[in-house]
């Protein structure tokens, strides 16, 4: 068995580094306050219900267009979408590297904004989209012509999707949908809202469930407020839809086939929001075995004390059992369905997930007052990482998928 990277991978890490010190590092440089003590303030329109500046999310575009000029952003994309065919494995990797070098706006938290783009929308589109819908998307969706938010949370219903209450009808050409949306991320700059709705069967059914492509200047679509939440600025809406017409060919998928479309948003994300936490979780384990080694209280270095070594110890036998699992979970994703591996997609997201929360906070207790400070970037590590145990699919839910596989129990509908 080789443990060893594919071998194109140690010298792509080093030309994306080159990249981002020549175009990226310089760019935020300009623009420091959005990443030192001031960045949730500098960011947020907190006059404008919390949402992001425009000015910090016209940094966020530049970003992204070096990085695709450069041939970074669309790496992990087909070819046919001007991307380089990059594996799952590729994407773990990179994704855990860009979060271990740090803060920064080569790999910010915020919106998960990256010189190497995560695009599971044109995945979805380019699995369950017509040929007309391919065609209308495709390149619109990469170069933000088009942008689409994700409409399957409600207010009484998160991870029992199955039971949401949102309903469309048909009628005549199309459907009318009425109900409402919670936790719709993006949708303040987004074109169209990807709207889960119940057309057929009864509650608790996987099937029966459509996904709705609805523009957000529908009639009848409106966003009475946006969750203001531990991490500032918010994207996350509250959608109400109100008798919102749509035609037929706005349904994406099959008609009762819907969360297959979920499914997919779900396990192309999952995987490489666990490299991310684990790269991000190494940068904190990193920090404070540093800081640990070069503080020096009662005339010896802090890193002498057991009390010290211990829980960094732990926590680098933590992260090197998450890395293979990770990088296992990436690998079997490439060679099998996503169904297939969704135990160990999960495995390996709710494990990074906890870690990351984990690493921070004991960094946050290594550097002390300073690590509390906002001067330190452990807090906003926390912050927003803290998110991924609860969003798309809480780490329970993810447990509980684990044991759906191994014990054999609830048929494939998580």
């Amino acid at each position: 068995m080789d443990f060893a990277l594919p071998e194109h991978l140690p010298g792509l890490l080093a030309e994306m580094d080159a990249f981002i010190e020549a175009e990226i590092a310089p760019l935020e440089a300009q623009h420091v306050q959005y990443f030192d003590k001031r960045r949730e303030y500098a960011r947020t329109d907190w006059e404008n219900d919390g949402i992001p500046q425009r000015a910090w999310e016209d940094l966020l575009d530049e970003m992204r267009r070096r990085a695709d000029a450069a041939g970074w952003l669309r790496y992990g994309l087909p070819a046919r979408f001007g991307g380089r065919d990059g594996t799952n494995l590729d994407m773990a990797v990179i994704r855990e590297h860009l979060a271990h070098r740090g803060l920064g706006l080569h790999n910010d938290l915020q919106d998960e904004s990256s010189i190497v783009g995560n695009f599971p929308q044109v995945i979805m589109m380019d699995r369950f989209g017509t040929d007309a819908q391919k065609k209308e998307w495709g390149e619109a969706l990469l170069t933000g012509e088009r942008s689409m938010a994700f409409g399957l949370s409600e207010p009484a219903h998160g991870s029992d999707a199955t039971w949401l209450e949102t309903t469309a009808a048909a009628d005549g050409d199309g459907w009318v949908i009425n109900g409402t949306k919670r936790w719709n991320t993006g949708v303040h700059r987004a074109t169209h809202d990807l709207v889960f709705a119940r057309t057929s069967g009864e509650a608790g059914q996987a099937r029966g469930i459509t996904a709705f492509l609805v523009p957000t200047d529908s009639p009848g679509f409106t966003v009475p407020f946006y969750w203001w939440t531990f991490n500032m600025p918010t994207d996350h809406a509250e959608v109400e839809l109100t008798d919102v017409r749509v035609p037929a060919d706005a349904v994406l998928g099959e008609v009762d086939h819907g969360l297959d479309v979920g499914q997919t948003f779900l396990h192309e994300n999952r995987i490489r929001q666990a490299a991310s936490s684990l790269g991000a979780a190494q940068y904190c384990i990193d920090r404070a075995a540093h800081y640990a080694s070069e503080r020096v209280v009662f005339g010896k270095p802090l890193s002498v004390n057991q009390a010290v070594q211990w829980p960094l110890a732990e926590l680098q036998t933590e992260a090197q059992m998450v890395r293979l699992l990770v990088y296992y979970a990436a690998w079997h994703l490439d060679r099998n369905h996503h169904m297939e591996v969704s135990d160990k997609v999960s495995m390996a997201n709710y494990r990074a997930n906890r870690l990351v929360c984990e690493a921070a906070d004991r960094a946050m207790q290594i550097h002390g007052g300073l690590g509390y400070s906002r001067h330190e970037p452990f807090e906003h590590i926390y912050r927003h990482h803290r998110r991924y145990r609860i969003t798309e699919g809480a780490e329970e839910i993810q447990i509980r998928r684990v044991a759906q596989r191994m014990l054999k129990f609830g048929g494939t509908r998580t």
